[in-house]
């Protein structure tokens, strides 16, 4: 075990850690430079698309050191505030991290929050400015000595609690410093501490299927050893199963032998044989079964449950493709354990799921997953988040607007902590976007060359714009990291849709009062943009409180009965006439309010 290394990349967003990866994996040789692609731990077309990781990557590497063969298992993580749940389970599989920063954009917020994590789980935290191949003299070389690289070398040696000399200066793109990093890591980051107990134990940090092998459990060794003829014991669910192989990520699957054998310290897989994916769960202990006479007391500490922050419904396009986006959505909590998802019913769109996320950008990447990995189009309502209700002397939550009863008391709302970092110059425009975000409690400090900006707002005004607000402000040089703290009463009313004179569901929201007029304006107006014509006027109305506060009409297609008729007597037309409008109300009265499906994924649309 003492020449074993478990460690981590974090960073923030695009601050180079996919290819600080690719560099790591060139030094070991662990890839061969034929078979090398960009981004090569990111394995999902949408992550190379996007450039940015989403998914956790474990990955073997061995390195020859002083004499004495390493094993390395990295954890390449990613960067985003909304899968910051992939980085702390990665965190509890390792025992060091090294925290990367782009010395062109300095300290962000997602590097201060990842720190914060990676400190409280008692990680060794190895520090490195990366891209500082942008810093050149006039000859065209690299100059370290640049002011901007010395003031943030201090920063970032302050905040991990070490001297500048132990900040490394590399390059991901030219490779510069990366070896020396490589083997800093090496002589800083402690091995796996020495297991005294002979059972075989591992904590499962990730998941997925496998069409052939069933669901892969990818686990740390702790205790003892585990190998392919084991039966093992799932703790949390109780369940038993056949190991069908065990292997490491190279970073693909390498099966070892049958006879050989996971070991304590090591990070690996296991193919588990199992076909249901919630006898999986992520943070379970893996047990091998022969020591399972009291397997409660022998339960790692696995991870705090996901809590869902936004919530969004899902339904088919095709009502035929229920049961495929059902197995899509189950496939993928397999190895994203964060979401939260329960069956859902609309009147217009039919069967569908209540999906709860950790932010936008995952509820976002999730949609386009279930589009690309599972061919199902779906119809999607607002984001909407957890409110707390009082009614009498009971309390309860709700997501859903329809769900809010007419009599209730209070309405509670989710307040987060917001850290935003930003240039000096565009502070004025980011305290500008106050009163339309609902900011409170601001106060700032100085971070290197950058303001730190700490702050309150609702949740829910952060799965609406803000992010593009935030970017539009400050030309997108600004970074924000949140996490929810309290719930607050709040000033916020229901806002329903009817159409002639029904309400929709799926279209009514939570809106703050002081917009509500102009929101219900725009609401009405898009609808009578994309609804079509019919025989008879269809009125549009936003109500809230009982109140219509905006109207609109769509008027009925005229059809001239009397188109035929020349000459003589006007009571012809007149019978014709009020036949005609004898009809209409016919119609209307038994027609039933509907809006097709496309319609109705348009008026979503933001």
């Amino acid at each position: 075990m003492k020449h074993i290394r478990n460690f981590v990349i974090i960073a923030h967003v695009d601050h180079g850690k996919s290819t600080l990866a690719d560099r790591f994996l060139e030094v070991t040789k662990t890839v061969e430079i034929r078979k090398m692609k960009d981004q090569y731990l990111d394995q999902l077309e949408l992550e190379r698309e996007r450039g940015i990781t989403i998914k956790m990557a474990p990955v073997r590497m061995r390195y020859e050191y002083k004499d004495n063969n390493y094993i390395l298992n990295l954890i390449d993580t990613p960067g985003h505030s909304d899968f910051s749940y992939e980085v702390s389970r990665s965190l509890n599989a390792v025992e060091g991290a090294v925290l990367l920063v782009d010395a062109t954009q300095g300290i962000q917020a997602q590097t201060l929050a990842n720190h914060r994590i990676a400190k409280a789980a008692g990680l060794t935290i190895v520090g490195a400015l990366n891209k500082v191949d942008f810093f050149k003299d006039v000859d065209g070389n690299i100059n370290l000595d640049d002011e901007r690289i010395h003031v943030l070398r201090k920063s970032l040696a302050e905040l991990i609690g070490v001297t500048e000399n132990e900040i490394h200066n590399i390059s991901g793109k030219t490779g510069d410093g990366v070896q020396k990093l490589l083997e800093d890591v090496i002589e800083k980051v402690p091995p796996p501490k020495e297991s005294i107990e002979t059972f075989g134990r591992a904590l499962v940090f990730d998941s997925f299927f496998d069409d052939h092998k069933g669901v892969i459990a990818s686990v740390r060794m702790f205790d003892g050893e585990i190998s392919g003829e084991d039966e093992i014991l799932l703790i949390a669910t109780n369940t038993y199963a056949k190991i069908k192989e065990t292997g490491y990520f190279t970073p693909q699957l390498t099966a070892l032998p049958a006879t050989s054998k996971l070991t304590a310290g090591e990070i690996g897989y296991i193919a588990t044989g199992i076909r249901d994916p919630e006898k999986i769960r992520i943070g379970d202990t893996v047990l091998v079964s022969k020591y399972a006479k009291d397997p409660e007391k022998l339960m790692l500490h696995g991870y705090k449950e996901a809590m869902p922050v936004v919530f969004v419904s899902f339904y088919p396009e095709e009502s035929d493709n229920f049961e495929l986006l059902s197995k899509g959505l189950q496939k993928l909590k397999l190895n994203d354990s964060a979401l939260h998802i329960e069956p859902d019913q609309n009147e217009v769109l039919g069967r569908g799921f209540k999906v709860g996320f950790l932010g936008r950008l995952h509820f976002e990447i999730t949609a386009e997953r279930l589009r690309r990995e599972f061919n199902v189009e779906t119809v999607n309502t607002f984001p909407s988040v957890l409110y707390r209700v009082k009614k009498g002397l009971e309390w309860f939550t709700i997501v859903k607007p329809e769900e809010l009863p007419n009599d209730y008391d209070e309405i509670w709302e989710p307040i987060i902590k917001l850290d935003i970092i930003l240039p000096n110059e565009y502070l004025s425009s980011v305290i500008a976007l106050q009163r339309a975000f609902r900011f409170s409690d601001l106060n700032t400090e100085t971070i290197g060359d950058r303001v730190r900006l700490m702050t309150h707002m609702p949740l829910a005004e952060l799965v609406s714009d803000f992010d593009d607000q935030l970017k539009s402000a400050t030309k997108g040089m600004a970074s924000f990291s949140y996490e929810v703290e309290e719930y607050k009463k709040a000033d916020v009313v229901r806002v329903d849709i009817l159409l002639s004179h029904e309400l929709i569901p799926g279209l009514s929201r939570f809106l703050p009062k002081e917009i509500v007029l102009r929101e219900a304006r725009q609401m009405v107006g898009r609808l009578k943009e994309h609804l079509p014509r019919q025989q008879w006027t269809q009125p549009i109305q936003a109500q809230a409180d009982g109140q219509i506060l905006a109207r609109e009409d769509i008027p009925a297609l005229r059809k001239d009965v009397t188109g035929y008729l020349y000459g003589g007597d006007r009571t012809r037309k007149m019978k014709l006439w009020k036949k005609q409008q004898r009809g209409k109300k016919n119609l209307e009265a038994r027609a039933q309010v509907q809006i097709a499906p496309e319609v109705f994924k348009e008026l979503l649309k933001r």
